[in-house]
């Protein structure tokens, strides 16, 4: 199977059907499975080598929130995109702190949603910080995360902090790069380097944390 492999997990049969049919008529990518629930996705993956899921949040019995922080305590897991149908929905971003890339509404057009796949498959952002920023003025953030947030960051270097507030303000790597004058290779360094001091599962929650300290 070629292309960006992709999963589609949500509890509707017509939304999945929809989904399958879309991306598999878009160029370089290829829906290898499907799941009914989160309860289902486990097994789903183990059957399939999978590079992106796409994951409905709203399911009965194991919901797309803990479905996703499954998926992403798997070794070497594939990246999460959650469907919602509104963007205002509090859970985006208890998704997103779970672990997902990045969010997508179920009615967006079908070439936006295969060029979300495409770009989280190629490590860039799909959230904008205006969108992050909403999601996160509309949910309570929990006691003390600007505090930890403040403190977590200063484990960072001085051009490792540059890196993530970039991320925070959702630059893609060559922009980083550009802008630092650095290889798009040392930004994606610098990116790694500080996934693993703040024990960060993907630059969307680098994103969140700038948000949570109060920098982006």
């Amino acid at each position: 199977m070629s292309g960006i492999r992709v999963l589609v997990v949500d509890d509707d049969p017509l939304v999945r059907a929809g989904l399958t049919m879309m991306l598999d008529g878009a160029d370089g990518v290829a829906v290898v499975g499907e799941a009914a629930d989160g309860e289902a996705v486990p097994a789903a993956l183990d059957a399939h080598p999978t590079d992106i899921v796409l994951m409905d949040i709203r399911m009965p019995r194991v919901n797309g929130i803990v479905a996703t922080q499954r998926v992403r305590a798997r070794p070497r897991p594939p990246e999460v995109i959650v469907l919602t149908t509104f963007d205002s929905d509090e859970n985006v971003l208890r998704a997103l702190r779970a672990g997902a890339s990045g969010f997508l509404l179920k009615d967006a057009p079908p070439a936006e949603i295969a060029d979300a796949v495409r770009r989280v498959a190629a490590g860039e952002p799909i959230l904008s910080p205006r969108v992050t920023r909403r999601l996160m003025d509309r949910a309570a953030i929990e006691a003390g995360a600007y505090d930890k947030a403040r403190a977590a960051l200063r484990a960072l270097s001085a051009r490792e902090h540059e890196v993530a507030l970039a991320v925070g303000e959702g630059r893609p790597n060559a922009e980083i790069a550009e802008r630092l004058f650095v290889s798009v290779a040392t930004v994606k360094a610098h990116i790694t380097r500080i996934l693993t001091k703040l024990e960060l599962g993907n630059r969307t929650q680098i994103a969140l944390l700038m948000h949570d300290a109060g920098l982006c």
